[in-house]
């Protein structure tokens, strides 16, 4: 099914980059060649990132996504990722709720976790994107809320798999690969956490991770919201 479902995902890029090729060698006088480059390039990017992705998805399948680790001050990923969105997006992107939280493990595996979930909200959010970070007991709990439409109940354990998009109308080369949310759970499962999906009471869909909380909480920690 997964070889069956990434040929699929890869087949639309490279019949949109080879139609395009086409063109420009069967009308060369009149092709906007800045136009050809363009739409080659956002195709090679979503090319590479698929294939990224699927690489990554076959690292989970051996189990070698997580090897060692150290401790990672996930509230300085939130505030860049917050950031991020903010200057890529006119979304108003919320850290209010950001307060100082440590977890063992991978920086780059929990930054592409805030990435697909900052992406994810973006993607369907209305106005307005949260983040909120903090300790809950013996475990750090990092929380995206939008105000989209939200993710029907009977849909929330879907999601997470692999190549699922609920909007089928949705136009691939707007909507993401499918892959997001299945990227986040497996990075999380692999540092020892767990991931929920429910109602934000602002209206649109939350995501929530749970990790175990780093053994070496640090020194000079701000001990208060950001």
């Amino acid at each position: 099914r997964l070889v069956s479902d990434a040929s699929h995902e890869l087949r639309t890029p490279v019949a949109v980059v080879r139609q395009h090729a086409e063109v420009a060698l069967g009308h060369p006088d009149p092709t906007d060649h800045a136009r050809f480059a363009e739409a080659v390039l956002f195709q090679s990017i979503r090319l590479q990132r698929l294939i990224d992705d699927l690489l990554l998805l076959a690292r989970a399948d051996e189990n070698a996504l997580l090897r060692g680790g150290a401790p990672v001050d996930v509230d300085d990923l939130v505030f860049a990722e917050a950031e991020r969105l903010r200057s890529t997006t006119a979304l108003r992107v919320s850290i209010a709720e950001v307060s100082a939280a440590r977890v063992d493990g991978d920086v780059a595996g929990l930054t592409r976790v805030l990435f697909n979930l900052g992406e994810n909200a973006a993607r369907h959010a209305r106005a307005q994107v949260w983040f909120a970070l903090g300790y809950h007991g013996d475990r750090v709990v990092v929380t995206v809320d939008d105000d989209g439409a939200g993710i029907p109940e009977a849909d929330r354990e879907r999601v997470l798999e692999r190549f699922v998009r609920l909007d089928d109308g949705r136009a691939r080369d707007v909507g993401g690969s499918g892959l997001g949310l299945a990227i986040v759970r497996e990075l999380v499962v692999a540092h020892g956490g767990e991931i929920r999906i429910g109602e934000s009471p602002r209206g649109g869909a939350r995501v929530q991770l749970l990790f175990p909380a780093s053994t070496d909480p640090g020194e000079n920690r701000w001990p208060t919201t950001k």
